[in-house]
């Protein structure tokens, strides 16, 4: 419970521990920033890192961000984006040789009876990259466990990797560029600065908006499936 407890800490309040380590870790916290988003992209088992609601409060130190005791706590943008679009790039990358090379090892894969990867998830990806193709590179970076599974799932299947790696970098500019220069351009107003925990609630619900839309669709056409039989 600690754990889960620390977690949602840190989620919630993502804005002060990163000015907190911004100050204590000076020039690092590039690198730190840099794993987690690496790592989040590129290991399937760690869906669970944050994604969408780290670049939005990165983008927000950008403008330089001041605390409560007067300490000030700013990035480089330029250095910041393009070491982000590196780590997010090189990540899907990671994820979907390790999907090439070991995939389906790794789905059958067991510890303590239970399965390494959740099959749940598995088939979540698998349906949404079904349906949407290739582009579904690019629509995967914004949807919250779907984006660290459809690189995996890409090496799997029979995708050429010269259309993986288009679909990778568009998907990456789009999504680092895009959220980050939201909180660079948003995240000083007050009213953003004053509800940070309920932007980051929002940023997670709309990040998982499209798979909501899509299972409720389907689950439209099951019904009406089921009711023509």
């Amino acid at each position: 419970m600690e754990f889960l407890h620390a977690v949602l800490d840190f989620f919630l309040h993502l804005d002060d521990h990163l000015h907190r380590l911004i100050l204590e870790y000076g020039v690092w916290i590039y690198l730190i920033l840099f794993l987690i988003i690496f790592v989040e992209t590129g290991l399937v088992i760690m869906p669970f890192l944050p994604g969408d609601s780290l670049l939005f409060a990165a983008g927000t130190f950008c403008a330089g961000k001041v605390n409560e005791l007067g300490e000030t706590a700013s990035l480089n943008i330029f250095l910041l984006l393009g070491l982000l679009l590196i780590a997010a790039i090189s990540g899907d990358a990671l994820n979907y040789y390790l999907g090439k090379r070991i995939g389906l090892r790794v789905l059958k894969m067991k510890i303590g009876g239970r399965q390494l990867v959740s099959q749940k998830n598995i088939d979540k990806t698998n349906i949404f990259y079904e349906k949407h193709g290739p582009k579904t590179i690019i629509i995967a970076r914004f949807v919250p466990i779907v984006r660290t599974f459809a690189p995996f799932v890409a090496g799997i299947g029979d995708m050429k990797y010269a259309k993986f790696f288009q679909y990778n970098v568009i998907g990456a500019v789009i999504w680092v560029v895009g959220v980050t220069l939201l909180g660079y351009f948003f995240g000083q107003l007050p009213i953003i600065q004053e509800n940070f925990e309920i932007v980051i609630f929002g940023i997670i619900a709309l990040s998982a908006a499209p798979y909501l839309i899509e299972y409720i669709i389907w689950l439209f056409k099951r019904k009406k499936k089921d009711t023509e039989l």
